[in-house]
C-alpha cells in the first residue's frame, strides 16, 4: 500500500468509507485534478448508500457490484444516463483495482463486472474531397501578396497527428525534433503527472516541414509555438471551412477523427492508431467502434 502522510494503512476489514478516504489520499498524491478525483469519490461513495454501514472492502463481492449497478440504473429513486453509469462503473472498477493492485483483497471483485458503454453520438469528419478543399483554402494563404503559413500549419497538422486542441496549444518550440534519428517529430508532452501516460512522439508529415518552417519565418514564436487564444485558433478553423466552401464546422475535434479514419484506412494497425491518438485501451474500444462505423463497416 502507498504511503502518503497521515495514511492509515487500509485492510480488506476496512469499511468502505475508511477505504474510500485512503484512495483519496492516494489520487491526490498522484497529482489527479481535484475534478477528476471530485468526480471519483462521489461516484464510488454512491456504494455506501447501497451496501449495509459494516460492510468492510474485504466482504464485498461481484454479485453485490452488479445489483448495485442494477438498483442504480432501474431503482434508485435519481435517474442515471447511460453515460454516468458507464462512468460510474469505471470509477468502482478503479477503487477495487487499486486495492487489489496493493494486495489489500484478493480477488479483485469488480473485475468480471460488465462495463457498459455509452456510445455517444458519431462524430463529423472530412471527405477526401473536403479534406483537400480545406487544405488548398490553406494553402491559398501562403501565396498571397502578404504570404501566411500559419493556417496551413495548423491545419495540416491537426489532420496529420490528429492532437487534441489542448496537446496543440501545449506545442512548444523544443517538443518538435527535426533531426531525430526516425524523422522529424512532435513530443507530446503534459505538465501533469497524472497525464504522462499521455506523452508520446508522433512522426511528422515530410510535406508539413516547408510550411512550418515557413511560419516560423514570418512569425518567429519564442516558445509556445501557437501563442494565441484556443477561441483564436478556432476562429481560424472556422474561417478556412468558410472559404472552402464546407458545409460543416470545421473544428479541432473534426480534424483528429478525420486523422484517425484516414489513417485506419491506410492500413495502420489499429493499436498503432490508439498510441498515436494518446488513448488508452479502454477509451480505445469506444473509438475503434466509431472509427468502424465512420469506414462503414458496422452500423450505428
Amino acid at each position: 500500500m502507498p504511503k502518503s502522510t497521515e495514511l492509515t494503512q487500509v485492510t480488506s476489514k476496512t469499511l468502505l468509507p475508511a477505504a474510500i478516504h485512503g484512495w483519496e489520499i492516494y489520487l491526490k498524491d498522484q497529482g489527479r485534478s481535484p475534478n477528476t478525483i471530485k468526480a471519483f469519490l462521489s461516484d464510488v461513495r454512491l456504494l455506501t448508500q447501497y451496501a449495509p454501514p459494516d460492510r468492510s472492502i474485504g466482504a464485498v463481492t461481484t454479485d453485490e457490484l452488479n445489483n448495485f449497478f442494477e438498483w442504480m440504473e432501474k431503482e434508485r429513486a435519481v435517474a442515471c444516463s447511460p453515460k454516468t453509469l458507464s462512468r460510474r462503473i469505471t470509477s468502482v472498477k478503479s477503487f477495487f483495482r487499486w486495492l487489489h493492485q496493493y494486495g489489500v483483497i484478493v480477488p479483485d471483485p469488480a473485475e468480471k463486472v460488465l462495463q457498459r458503454s455509452a456510445i455517444s453520438p458519431l462524430p463529423q469528419v472530412l471527405t477526401d474531397s473536403e479534406y483537400e478543399a480545406a487544405l488548398l483554402a490553406a494553402d491559398r494563404h501562403r501565396r498571397e501578396t502578404k504570404p501566411d503559413a500559419r493556417a496551413y500549419t495548423l491545419l495540416y497538422l491537426l489532420l496529420t497527428t490528429g492532437i487534441k486542441k489542448s496537446e496543440c496549444l501545449g506545442i512548444h518550440i523544443n517538443h518538435i525534433d527535426l533531426n531525430a534519428k526516425d524523422g522529424p517529430q512532435l513530443f507530446v508532452r503534459y505538465a501533469s503527472p497524472a497525464n504522462r501516460y499521455k506523452e508520446r512522439k508522433i512522426i511528422l508529415a515530410e510535406d508539413w516541414l516547408a510550411a512550418y518552417n515557413e511560419y516560423l519565418a514570418q512569425y518567429q514564436p519564442l516558445d509556445q509555438l501557437f501563442p494565441w487564444s484556443p477561441r483564436r485558433l478556432e476562429y481560424l478553423l472556422e474561417d478556412i471551412g468558410e472559404e472552402a466552401g464546407l458545409s460543416k464546422h470545421l473544428s479541432f475535434d473534426m480534424c483528429r477523427w478525420t486523422c484517425a479514419l484516414r489513417d485506419y484506412q491506410a492500413g495502420i494497425e489499429a493499436d498503432r492508431i490508439r498510441q498515436k491518438l494518446g488513448v488508452s485501451k479502454i477509451q480505445w474500444r469506444e473509438l475503434f467502434i466509431k472509427i468502424r462505423q465512420l469506414n462503414g463497416e458496422i452500423k450505428e
